[in-house]
């Protein structure tokens, strides 16, 4: 094995490609979970803190007939809090996007622009912003995550689905990405 990626082999590659498969399919989900309940303790002046919020939004996807892929894209868009509240639309799509498709990706990098509609006007930006989005594919998927699952989902008193009934599509999502890096 090297000491300096320069020096890098195509057996030490191939070697490394596998090791990062095995550790992706036995740690991701995990890491999404816990991740996930991390959530409880960012409340950020909403009514439900951001686990709530986030469990209300996978609920409303599910509910309304959303794609696998969408119910986790709504429970993980804000997963991004844990690091940067300003950036976390962006944190949370790169974080989804090796096990996701490009709409999906792109519906939550934007997220916050689309939320604009609501808010930005009370902070002097355009809320309207989303509309010069309005030609790309992933558009209505980005209206759908914001109008129907997001904005609404703030409820600390809505009968939300427990975290753990959301580990078997977390598991079918992060276990197999489009691409290993």
């Amino acid at each position: 094995m090297f000491t300096d990626m320069r020096h890098g082999t195509a057996q030490d590659w191939a070697h490394i490609a596998a090791e990062h498969g095995k550790h992706q399919r036995s740690t991701a989900a995990g890491q999404i979970m816990d991740a996930l309940r991390r959530l409880e303790a960012i409340e950020v002046g909403f009514a439900a803190n951001q686990l709530t919020h986030s469990l209300m939004a996978g609920t409303l996807a599910r509910r309304s007939g959303a794609s696998e892929e969408e119910v986790v894209a709504a429970l993980c868009h804000d997963i991004g809090k844990l690091f940067s509240i300003p950036n976390h639309g962006p944190i949370a799509a790169e974080m989804l996007k090796p096990y996701v498709s490009e709409d999906v990706y792109h519906a939550v990098y934007w997220h916050q622009e689309f939320q604009g509609r609501y808010y930005f006007e009370h902070l002097g930006k355009d809320p309207e912003g989303r509309e010069r989005f309005q030609n790309e594919s992933w558009y209505p998927l980005a209206e759908k995550l914001v109008d129907d699952w997001d904005a609404p989902a703030f409820d600390p008193g809505f009968d939300v689905d427990p975290l753990e009934s959301f580990r078997p599509e977390v598991e079918r999502i992060f276990t197999n990405p489009r691409a290993m890096v």
